[in-house]
């Protein structure tokens, strides 16, 4: 066996311990950092019992307003300050604007610990958002600096216990879906979001073999702006064409988790920092969150993930 082939294999099975390792030095350097980084995201992560990936096939689906509700839904079902959110939509970030948290800043600590911003009801939020200095300031990043910002969200942000973790993931199967699959392999699974049209109907599609080429559980689909409910006489009237997420869900084997209803105040709520649920908590659309938020502790609770 050849010197290089040796060196190739150690650094193949390098476990950080560099002083009992015969490969150059630089090698080692490199490998015991890599090896540090990883444990000290192993140790973030494993104080999270649940983490879940909200992703969708395309824009305009409503896909973060689903996850900045969906977390608030939780924090009101008994786990009040044990709900996070990593934003980690890095080239648009918006969930900051729909908790009301515009303009504040991550706070930094010894060692180049971060801590998130939080929120009401002690929900914590980690966003690019907090990173920028203005709202015009673009981020323009090649795949491997957002894959290294997502890494250092999850490892280097003082996340303390929570129940729950969701990661908003901007649309489509690229770079930060990849990621964030990668850096957390326990991830309990992920819930694609549709919105009743063919065009979304066809890219979620790709989203669910996404999930299943990568080995990720599917947890369901959620379809957004389902009809709209009349606050006067309770009729519902299908704006869009409406069922194209529980079909997708039946055609492809996946669970359906619910139609949410298209409300003019989730819009208005979101644009004003408010969390629509927690502002309307009679509205049809609040109720459709709260049995989505049943059916996914249910699936975390009755399907553990393998590690």
């Amino acid at each position: 066996m050849t010197s290089t082939t040796k060196q190739v294999n150690a650094t193949e099975e390098c476990n950080g311990k560099c002083d009992s390792c015969n490969t150059s030095s630089s090698c080692n350097d490199q490998k015991k950092q890599q090896y540090e980084q990883e444990q000290k995201l192993k140790l973030k992560l494993g104080k999270i019992k649940h983490k879940i990936a909200i992703i969708s096939g395309k824009g305009g689906v409503g896909k973060s307003t689903v996850t900045a509700n969906l977390a608030m839904a939780f924090a009101m079902n008994k786990h009040e300050n044990q709900v996070g959110i990593l934003d980690a939509d890095i080239h648009g970030p918006c969930i900051p604007k729909m908790l009301g948290l515009k303009g504040q800043t991550l706070k930094g600590g010894p060692g180049g610990l971060l801590f998130p911003v939080v929120g009401k009801l002690g929900i914590k939020v980690v966003s690019m958002d907090f990173l920028l200095p203005n709202d015009e300031a673009p981020v323009i990043w090649r795949g491997p600096l957002k894959m290294r910002v997502i890494q250092q969200f999850l490892s280097d942000v003082t996340w303390g216990n929570l129940d729950y973790l969701f990661v908003d993931l901007p649309p489509g199967t690229g770079d930060e879906p990849l990621s964030v699959a990668q850096l957390i392999p326990d991830l309990d699974g992920v819930v694609i979001v549709t919105m009743p049209s063919e065009v979304s109907e066809a890219v979620v599609k790709k989203a669910v073999t996404f999930a299943r080429q990568i080995g990720v559980p599917i947890i369901g689909i959620i379809e957004n702006m389902s009809g709209f409910v009349c606050p006067e006489c309770g009729a519902e009237i299908n704006i869009f064409r409406t069922g194209g997420g529980k079909r997708i869900a039946d055609d492809l084997s996946v669970p359906y988790l619910g139609s949410i209803p298209i409300d003019p105040n989730v819009c208005n709520d979101s644009d004003n920092g408010l969390p629509f649920i927690a502002e309307n908590k009679n509205s049809p659309a609040t109720k459709a969150f709260r049995e989505i938020v049943e059916k996914i502790e249910h699936f975390v609770a009755s399907e553990p993930v393998e590690r």
